[in-house]
């Protein structure tokens, strides 16, 4: 599988990973603290070939993937579900240590960024489906953000995530419907 798109990763060690599971080049941030010469060089991948974000499922990842994003609009997103990316031994999350069948379906999935906001799903809706307060919420948008392939947030992000990548109601409303029927199983 060859990936036309510059992938923007942490490091060096996911850099290695993804090189294991696609063709593809990367850029490595380094660390939260990304540099400006760092989003320049993002700037230029992207007028060039395209930029797929593509950091760990963590709160450092998310804040990165946030930098990035605000600083060079219109960016692919690729996420990987936390489970994906726990470390066999030991502690750590990470792209580095998510198998290549893993890393693979995350960029199947690639998500891409839009100015145009999907109105359909309100602040209402989440809280109706008990994503944002009450016990399950945590839970619920865990899984939710597995079923869309948009990564985990927290209540305010989620509503922020599910607008800026147009997801419908309808794919709303289904993934839920699964994690309802999943809860009733259990």
């Amino acid at each position: 599988m060859k990936i036309k798109e510059i992938i923007v990763v942490e490091g060096r060690d996911d850099t290695v990973a993804i090189q294991r599971a696609v063709a593809a080049d990367t850029i490595e941030t380094n660390g939260s603290a990304i540099n400006d010469e760092t989003i320049e060089r993002i700037k230029l991948a992207k007028e060039k070939r395209g930029v797929i974000i593509f950091t760990d499922p963590d709160f450092p990842g998310e804040k990165i993937r946030k930098t990035i994003a605000e600083r060079v609009p219109g960016c692919k997103h690729a996420f990987l579900p936390k489970q994906s990316a726990l470390a066999k031994r030991g502690k750590g999350v990470g792209v580095e240590h998510a198998s290549v069948e893993a890393i693979r379906k995350a960029l199947e999935n690639v998500y891409e960024e839009t100015d145009e906001w999907n109105e359909d799903i309100t602040l209402d809706d989440l809280l109706a489906a008990g994503l944002i307060g009450g016990s399950l919420a945590k839970t619920r948008r865990q899984r939710l953000g597995q079923l869309l392939k948009i990564g985990y947030t927290n209540g305010k992000q989620l509503h922020k995530r599910l607008r800026m990548f147009q997801i419908s109601k309808e794919a709303f409303y289904n993934a839920l419907e699964q994690i309802l029927q999943e809860e009733n199983t259990e």
